[in-house]
């Protein structure tokens, strides 16, 4: 199994955004857009990075009422996200008309669907698995093309729900690397043995002294796992 290294762009100006995705693409593909830059410059660093030629993870994490996510949804595929994420705990209605939207506007636009993503519980929490699993389970039944959960959960998620679905598992670092404020962390090799399909790495590359070595080395840990 092969997955994808997502740079979370944790920064707070589009100045340095730019620097990062010019200094990084291509060897990372797709940068995740959170609340702390979607604020700061609002979506002038999706355009960056479309234009870089790469793909961008909006990390929003939509929580509202159903209508309300809805019209997020369709704003966020217009702009031609790779992915979106809301919270899980908005519920089956919320999900469900975040999923229609997805797919009418996309459809409409004649591009493909950004994945939705549902957020289970933040890895910088604890969490009982079978929270997790309740969750995940109730989005995906709802529509979810996957979920975000710790590479510790993930494996426990692929026993227990047998349908297809992506898994975003944030909180990599490289091993031995210090965890910060996360919780739940692991290596590359740990998240991709346990199902993971998509590995979010922030400041182990943001605040490595060479970050495209770094990054270079991270992704370099896919390919020799020989998967």
């Amino acid at each position: 199994m092969k997955a994808d290294i997502i740079l979370a762009l944790d920064v707070d100006s589009l100045e340095k955004a730019r620097y990062f995705v010019n200094k990084l693409s291509p060897v990372i593909k797709i940068f995740k857009v959170g609340a702390q830059l979607f604020t700061a410059c609002g979506p002038k660093i999706i355009e960056v990075i479309n234009k870089k030629g790469s793909e961008v993870f909006l990390d929003l994490k939509f929580f509202d009422i159903p209508n309300t996510v809805a019209k997020a949804v369709r704003m966020a595929v217009r702009h031609r996200v790779k992915i979106i994420t809301l919270h899980i705990l908005g519920d089956e209605e919320m999900i469900r008309e975040a999923v229609f939207a997805a797919r009418d506007e996309a459809g409409k636009l004649r591009i493909k669907k950004p994945l939705l993503i549902g957020v289970t519980v933040l890895t910088s929490k604890e969490a009982k698995s079978s929270d997790v699993l309740t969750l995940a389970r109730m989005g995906i039944e709802s529509g979810l093309d996957g979920v975000v959960c710790s590479a510790q959960e993930a494996k426990m998620l692929r026993d227990n729900i047998k349908s297809k679905f992506v898994i975003v598992t944030p909180g990599i670092r490289p091993e031995g690397g210090v965890k910060n404020d996360q919780k739940r962390t692991a290596t590359v090799s740990e998240a991709i043995a346990a199902g993971s399909d998509f590995l979010v790495v922030g400041r182990p590359i943001l605040e490595a002294q060479d970050p495209k070595a770094t990054a270079k080395a991270m992704s370099g840990e896919i390919y020799a796992r020989g998967d």
